[in-house]
């Protein structure tokens, strides 16, 4: 159930103090496509003011935390993805912080080649991950996304992790402070799995609708959509233009990034897009990587 905002305030003025630390929250994920460089360039793209905030691709959640960070979030926050295990570490950041550090404080010291493989093929055996604790899981997680090669989250068509493991000399593993600091932040927020489809019947006038989809691909060799056992079709990328349209004429701000592609400008053409550059280093060949345009698409 989706609570109403009724004055509901996330959070109190001052963002270094609300964790009672100096640790200000940010991602505790490393996330394919995060928008941790972009945020000075959004600034003048978000509202000015908005009601209830829904994040339907929540990935690193970087734009969750710099709102709050920066005292937008004035109403309740909901965040969602259809990633279970992501899904899964957030309600355990949110929840049972000190027992997620403790396991992750036994993968830090046990860290090694061979144990990254175990911890990697518990999916594997018998049973699955269903035979684990949401804080085994969650940590599970955040050791993998530290160790394993750039930080990919990436499952194959079994569900399987199968990112190898990363040339890390001393991995942070553990950040305490950082994942008390997210903690904070994400007391209040409702977190669920939950497919973006859904939302037009969630929304109502003045939420703002952040989307940070699998980006269509600027080429064959730069599609990336591994995030779980299925992915990101151009008819889901038609889906979610028609959910976009849909929450404009309820009356929501709607904010979408995306890449600068044919497709993609062709599919949200009535609507106000705008150009970021943002250096993306997942691609095959090389000299596909670097500074590349991205667009930003607004009804506002």
């Amino acid at each position: 159930m989706i609570p109403e905002a009724n004055g509901y305030s996330l959070q109190p003025s001052n963002p270094t103090a609300r964790n009672g630390g100096s640790t200000v929250p940010k991602p505790f994920l490393k996330w394919a496509g995060g928008k941790q460089q972009l945020l000075a360039d959004y600034e003048e793209y978000f509202p000015t003011g908005f009601r209830r905030y829904f994040e339907p691709f929540l990935g690193g959640g970087a734009v969750f935390f710099h709102l709050w960070n920066t005292g937008r979030l004035s109403g309740a926050a909901y965040l969602f993805d259809n990633n279970e295990e992501l899904i899964n570490t957030y309600l355990v950041v949110r929840d049972d912080p000190d027992e997620l550090i403790k396991i992750l404080a036994v993968h830090k010291e046990r860290h090694s080649r061979d144990y990254y493989y175990r911890i990697r093929n518990l999916d594997r055996l018998p049973g699955g991950l269903a035979a684990l604790s949401g804080p085994e899981r969650a940590a599970r997680t955040i050791y993998l996304n530290r160790t394993c090669y750039n930080g990919l989250y990436r499952v194959n068509k079994k569900g399987h992790f199968n990112v190898p493991i990363g040339r890390y000399k001393k991995p942070k593993i553990l950040d305490a402070e950082l994942l008390t600091a997210a903690s904070c932040a994400l007391q209040g927020a409702t977190i669920e799995v939950r497919d973006f489809r859904s939302l037009v019947e969630l929304a109502a006038p003045g939420d703002f609708f952040y989307f940070d989809p699998p980006y269509h691909p600027l080429s064959r060799t730069a599609n990336f959509t591994g995030y779980t056992a299925g992915s990101f079709s151009e008819d889901d990328q038609l889906d979610l233009a028609a959910v976009f349209t849909e929450l404009a004429a309820k009356g929501c701000f709607c904010m979408l990034s995306n890449s600068y592609t044919p497709f993609i400008l062709e599919l949200y053409k009535g609507f106000r897009i705008e150009t970021v550059r943002a250096n993306r280093a997942i691609n095959a060949k090389s000299n596909g990587r670097g500074a590349v345009a991205e667009v930003v698409v607004l009804n506002y």
